[in-house]
Parts: C-alpha cells; sequence; structure tokens
C-alpha cells in the first residue's frame, strides 16, 4: 500500500477526535525520542518520521510511518505502515506492511500513538539482520489492489527480532 491509496474510512467519532488532539499536544509537548510527527491538515492520517536508533542497524537511517486512525480509535487499532522505502526487517514486508501484534491482536485502547512507535523502534533496534520475511514475495503478491494489513491473519511466532 502507497501514501496515494487509503482504506475506505469513515469520520473519526468525538471519542477519537478528542483522543487524537489529546495525543497530539502531547506529542508536540514529549516527542519520543527519535521520531518527527509531520503537520498537516488531516488528524485522521499522520505521518511520522523514524530515525533509526544509534547503535543498531538502522542508525542514520530515516523512515516514514503513515498512521491511519479509524472511526472507533482507540477501541480500535490504527492501521500503520512504512511508507517506500520500508526498512530491510524480517518483521516487515516490501510494501510497508508491519507484522507486530500490538497492531493487530494485542491492540490496547490504552496505547497511543507514542507508544506504538517506541515498539517499532525497539523492534527495529532488537534486529540482528537486515532481511525481508521469508513469505515476503507471496505476501505482497497477495496484497495488490490496496489490500490492508488489518485484513491479513497474522502469526505472530518470532519474538527474537
Amino acid at each position: 500500500m502507497t501514501s496515494s491509496s487509503a482504506p475506505s474510512r469513515k469520520a473519526l467519532s468525538k471519542i477519537a477526535q478528542n483522543r487524537l488532539q489529546k495525543e497530539l499536544v502531547e506529542w508536540q509537548v514529549n516527542p519520543p525520542v527519535g521520531f518527527k510527527h509531520k503537520v498537516t491538515d488531516n488528524i485522521q492520517r499522520w505521518v511520522i518520521e523514524v530515525n533509526g536508533a544509534p547503535g543498531t542497524l538502522y542508525a542514520n537511517e530515516t523512515y516514514q510511518l503513515q498512521v491511519d486512525f479509524p472511526e472507533h480509535y482507540p477501541m480500535e487499532a490504527p492501521q500503520v505502515i512504512f511508507l517506500p522505502p520500508a526498512p530491510l526487517h524480517p518483521h516487515i514486508y516490501s510494501n510497508g506492511h508491519i507484522c507486530l501484534d500490538i497492531l493487530y491482536d494485542s491492540w490496547s485502547p490504552a496505547m497511543t500513538v507514542s507508544s506504538i512507535c517506541i515498539s517499532i523502534l525497539s523492534m527495529l533496534s532488537s534486529s540482528t539482520t537486515k532481511q525481508r520475511p521469508a513469505d515476503n514475495d507471496r505476501y505482497v503478491k497477495n496484497c495488490k489492489n490496496g489490500r490492508s494489513p488489518k485484513e491479513t491473519r497474522w502469526w505472530f511466532h518470532d519474538d527474537k527480532v
């Protein structure tokens, strides 16, 4: 999925709007280290610059995350993908989809954009190899036509990377 394709979205609920406004203010006051929110006029889609942590395979590298918020955020997880080019990582597909349990099955309304970012940076930082998932080509082929990563039945079996 690229930045030009977007999941069909309904307008944010009042609860979601209030929550995102609160998170945005908190981000401006206390942004997570290594991340920069790229300001736009669309509160329902955030683009976040990710800087690889020093001393890791991704040091001095910069990537962009796209976060799309659903109508019922935070009761429903946002869709989070890397915009091209996605980092080479065993849990990140070449189309930007991220295999990380907190984005799907383990989502909690207590999580925030900041906590998602910290989890993604931790995942990147703990990697010992730069490579695509073994099933990258098959998965990406099956995701043609803008399929959302939230439509995937993820199998979370590797917590070492």
